[in-house]
């Protein structure tokens, strides 16, 4: 196992905790609980688990939040960075980790949606296992193609599909990208040939040197490449448009009705945190999603800011396990 790799520390300022409490009796732990008057304060920090390297798109969404939800709660939070294949192991880890509210997790589409039917044997239950507290951001996919393929809109990209069946290249980026995919093409009665690559930046240069006809990337990842002619954006796969790119519109306003499929970003604890934790995290991290300053930058990068209740994120959590386990069955997608 590699060394624990911590990054991202937040301190500086006094651990006068606004998350200590009384001992846990179930650990032997002082739980990171919102104090009463006299109550002892906390100086141990906050583990935030996240499962991928730093720079990613879960990383970079905690990240810019995190100075203010430090010193919301008057806790020192520190960022643990777990890569690993589809955020597997570091999920895994925050599964099993005491619930004292000194760990939480940064879950995403993948890891606590699409993971839990991928795997045969996940080693953790994204349902059963966490507590969400709050879903921070999301962002849509562009599906954009190489100019050769020749058609100018999506409604003229399906007929062409529809033409050749399974002989239309689709690079794949990742798990997410490839079950919208599958989703979209099914309801529009077409098939393509999937081409996987290892991430983002060799789909992209696939689709730029004319090696896929089409990709669903970010609309960071795009943007440039739509604006100077080299790609065509044909549709973004969530309901609501892109900040980054909004005279591009939604494939459900193009008539493919009730089609919504994003990639999303939230703050978990493992199940079994006291309730004062969540909604003290829920609370502070909603305040620092909705700051003026934190919203224009995430908007920059592409996401739309959530902020909404443990409660209301539960429920998202638990509809996106369904709607994955469904495109994943009719897709006959090959289980991991």
């Amino acid at each position: 196992m590699k060394p624990i790799q911590i990054l991202g520390v937040i301190a500086g300022f006094a651990l006068c905790s606004a998350l200590a409490g009384a001992q846990d009796p179930s650990t032997g732990s002082e739980p990171a609980l919102s104090p009463s008057k006299g109550q002892a304060h906390s100086t141990r920090p906050v583990r935030v688990l996240v499962p991928a390297p730093p720079g990613g798109p879960s990383d970079t969404a905690i990240r810019l939040i995190l100075t203010r939800l430090s010193e919301g709660l008057k806790q020192a939070l520190v960022v643990d960075n777990r890569g690993g294949a589809n955020g597997v192991a570091g999920t895994d880890i925050a599964s099993k980790a005491a619930p004292d509210g000194y760990t939480l997790a940064v879950g995403n589409s993948g890891t606590h949606a699409i993971n839990a039917s991928l795997y045969r044997k996940l080693p953790y239950d994204p349902v059963r296992d966490f507590t969400p507290i709050v879903q921070m951001v999301t962002s849509g996919m562009v599906v954009v193609a190489n100019p050769k393929v020749g058609a100018g809109s999506l409604a003229d990209f399906i007929a062409l599909a529809r033409k050749q069946p399974g002989r239309i290249n689709v690079g794949i980026a990742g798990a997410t990208g490839e079950l919208s995919g599958d989703a979209l093409w099914a309801q529009v009665q077409t098939k393509m040939n999937n081409v996987r690559y290892k991430g983002s930046a060799p789909t992209e240069l696939a689709i730029l040197g004319g090696e896929v006809d089409v990709a669903l990337l970010t609309p960071l990842a795009v943007r440039s490449h739509v604006q100077a002619g080299k790609l065509r954006a044909y549709g973004i796969t969530s309901a609501q448009r892109s900040p980054v790119l909004p005279e591009v519109p939604t494939i459900g306003e193009q008539g493919v009705q009730g089609y919504d499929f994003q990639i999303w970003h939230g703050v978990f604890a493992p199940r079994g945190v006291p309730e004062k934790v969540i909604n003290a995290v829920n609370r502070e991290a909603v305040r620092a999603l909705n700051a003026p300053e934190v919203k224009a930058r995430f908007a920059t990068l592409g996401f739309v800011v959530i902020a909404n209740t443990p409660q209301e994120f539960a429920a998202v959590v638990k509809s996106e396990v369904e709607k994955f386990r469904k495109v994943i069955k009719e897709s006959g997608i090959e289980l991991l």
